[in-house]
């Protein structure tokens, strides 16, 4: 399947190995069958996804958020599922969570998840993995190789 990215700056490495294509954001949204969001929040990007862009989607569309619930206007949302303007929404990440907005659970065309899009085997072992060497470490006496805030680890741990 032909590929299209939308990105401030190009990203040769998708280019090379998956013949992907950089468009502008419009292009983007009017020729994709299938639109994965992977964006942080900024006042740049809340709501980004909105009824003016439901509007340029095509009616066989389907939208994935996986990065951050407040870049898709789930109200506007939820009226484009309900008037068949795109065909589906799959959702790991909500606008206010834990709550959706109103009437998103019952669209048989939405599949939402309580932000577990990382649960895959290899993922969650991969976490545990790294969870019980932090653990080592700090029974060791050393900072944990992640933290949080390691500012703040590193003065309890010397206490």
């Amino acid at each position: 399947m032909p590929i299209l990215y939308f990105d401030r700056k190009p990203n040769p490495y998708l280019e090379k190995t998956l013949a992907a294509r950089k468009v502008e954001f419009t292009e983007l949204i009017q020729k994709s069958d299938f639109i994965s969001i992977h964006l942080p929040l900024s006042t740049e990007t809340h709501h980004l996804i909105n009824e003016t862009t439901f509007k340029q989607m095509k009616k066989s569309a389907i939208i994935i958020n996986t990065s951050r619930g407040a870049i898709i206007d789930e109200k506007a949302l939820v009226k484009a599922l309900e008037s068949q303007q795109i065909a589906g929404a799959g959702l790991d990440v909500f606008e206010n969570e834990p709550t959706m907005a109103a009437g998103l659970e019952k669209l048989p065309q939405a599949v939402v998840v309580p932000h577990i899009g990382s649960a895959t085997i290899h993922t969650r072992g991969e976490m545990a993995r790294i969870a019980a060497e932090n653990l080592l470490r700090v029974l060791e006496g050393n900072p944990p190789e992640f933290a949080v805030n390691p500012e703040v680890l590193k003065k309890r741990i010397n206490q």
